[in-house]
């Protein structure tokens, strides 16, 4: 099936948009960038030169401080200097940054493009800058450019010179593009007053969440529900003793379940990988009479503890290669990681031995923690398994704790890595390699929690998810607005280049006009170029 054709004026035309761009000061429509190895920080002033990096360019939005200084040892290369009054667009990296493309309105000297990006300008005089880059970020555009796009993996695609240049353009007359541009503002400037109440609204939530589990974890929360269940509030030393005979409980079950495991895999013909003995557990730290910042003002039923002292030894994933075809395992990731919940609407799979199922299985209340990330924001959030989800196994990037459930109740500690007391140590332990940032078992079992009553954890635990369900909702509900907004504004668009957003003046010079006009001053141009440069014959 044909796709079909868009339909514009009479007085438009549909063309190639290399046939509209000017030439550049290198003789070529389209110009390059360079990839120097650079320095980490970026070049604030223009007393040093910078390489610009691909998040400069965000649609309709040039932000020239996200570039790398080019150390003084590398010649800069001032033919690719940016400059005001071009349009830039990433032409490398994942498809979502691809191809995106913003109107340089503003820079400052010494700024250079990267090989990931190119260049190209119009006469303004003939063609609009503002004009071409609203058509690039229409949906027909994008779409379109999406198809260009090649390359193996989605993580890591090109957008060449020679495709680009075949991009058809809905050009209306010069007078026409001087209104539709006008309109097109007048209109977005609207839309963005919204959007910026929404993004506004959209923080306030999240600093209204931290603001909610500050207090919750300093007691505050529940401050009246101690008061009026004193019989369900344990003293601080009786909490911390109740701790340490659920451990011991914990181990001596660990130790008649392997027991029961071995027997199993002798009466099998010891098939598969004997069970592993659990590990002695270490013994109990009770915690230092020194207060500990940020546990400062607990309540006087509340203690600190280390979290290895509520939980088993915590379990590294599988390392087995997965893929999206379909076989007997689903096997959670990092993407799988939602909001204290598993997603599991993009799931890979993996084969298994059946003593490999054991090692990497689920169960109700675990918990997953993603422990090793590029982003030191995702380091340490978690996520807990659901009835639903134990038929599932997960992998090396994450780290599975299993609580105690006599003394910590699943859904507190849950929310509890969400709160800023915790996500302050994690930060701090979290190490950066090569700029991966990682922690470890052992990192997380140091990690110092509030502890309290089982009955008031649960409580804890009952009040955050009805509040943060109503956060959740209202954010919901935000990201909805935003997606209208950017629903509108491509509906705006699609009528600019339509020819149905400004009426048409028949008094207008016709598209094709402007267009014989581009070429034949493009033609004259390269004629003279190519005089100038052919050597002159010798007199002898």
């Amino acid at each position: 099936m044909n796709e079909q054709k868009p339909s514009v004026p009479d007085s438009w035309e549909r063309v190639n948009i290399d046939e509209i761009l000017d030439f550049l000061e290198n003789g070529n429509t389209l110009q390059q960038g360079w990839s120097p190895r650079c320095e980490r920080e970026a070049s604030r002033d223009e007393s040093s030169w910078g390489v610009l990096k691909t998040t400069t360019i965000q649609t309709g939005d040039f932000q020239p401080e996200h570039n790398k200084r080019l150390p003084e040892s590398l010649e800069p290369r001032p033919q690719i200097e940016v400059k005001q009054g071009e349009i830039l667009m990433t032409c490398a990296g994942p498809r979502s940054r691809c191809g995106v493309a913003c109107l340089v309105k503003k820079t400052r000297k010494r700024l250079m493009m990267s090989g990931k990006m190119y260049r190209f300008r119009t006469n303004p005089k003939r063609v609009l800058l503002k004009y071409l880059e609203l058509f690039l970020h229409t949906q027909e555009a994008q779409v379109a450019i999406n198809k260009m796009k090649t390359g193996i993996s989605d993580s890591g695609l090109n957008l060449t010179h020679d495709r680009f240049r075949t991009l058809l353009v809905s050009l209306a007359p010069f007078d026409e593009q001087h209104r539709i541009v006008a309109k097109i503002e007048e209109l977005f400037s609207e839309i963005d007053k919204g959007v910026e109440s929404l993004k506004t609204a959209k923080a306030q939530l999240q600093v209204y969440r931290q603001a909610l589990l500050k207090h919750t974890f300093e007691g505050k929360l529940t401050a009246q529900w101690r008061a009026d269940n004193p019989d369900k509030v344990v003293p601080a030393a009786q909490l911390l003793s109740q701790i340490q005979q659920a451990r011991e409980e914990r181990y001596q079950q660990q130790l008649a379940d392997w027991k029961t495991a071995v027997e199993k895999w002798e009466l099998g013909g010891k098939e598969g990988k004997k069970p592993s003995k659990p590990k002695k557990i270490k013994p109990f730290l009770f915690p230092s009479n020194e207060p500990l910042q940020g546990f400062n003002d607990l309540p006087s039923q509340w203690n600190y503890i280390e979290l290895g002292n509520v939980i088993d030894e915590p379990k590294y994933g599988t390392s087995k290669k997965c893929s999206y075809e379909s076989t007997e395992f689903g096997v959670l990731r990092i993407p799988n990681i939602g909001n204290n919940k598993i997603d599991d609407s993009d799931l890979k799979f993996a084969d298994f031995e059946r003593w490999e199922v054991q090692d990497y299985k689920l169960r109700t209340g675990d918990i997953l923690i993603i422990r090793s990330n590029g982003s030191i924001s995702l380091v340490g959030k978690c996520a807990q398994i659901s009835d639903k989800e134990t038929d599932y196994l997960y992998a090396g990037y994450l780290i599975r704790l299993r609580p105690i459930h006599k003394s910590i109740c699943p859904k507190y500690l849950t929310h509890l890595f969400s709160a800023y007391v915790l996500r302050k140590q994690i930060e701090s332990k979290a190490k950066s390699t090569s700029g991966v940032n990682n922690i470890n078992s052992g990192e997380i079992q140091s990690l110092i929690i509030p502890v309290l009553s089982i009955q008031e954890q649960t409580e804890i635990a009952r009040l955050l998810d009805e509040k943060i369900s109503y956060i959740e909702a209202s954010g919901e509900e935000v990201e909805s607005a935003l997606d209208r907004a950017e629903a509108l504004r491509q509906s705006i668009l699609k009528k600019a280049f339509s020819g149905q957003l400004v009426p048409q003046d028949p008094t207008d010079e016709p598209a094709s006009q402007l267009l014989a006009r581009i070429q034949a001053e493009k033609a004259s141009r390269a004629a003279k170029a190519k005089t100038k440069a052919k050597p002159s014959k010798k007199i002898r």
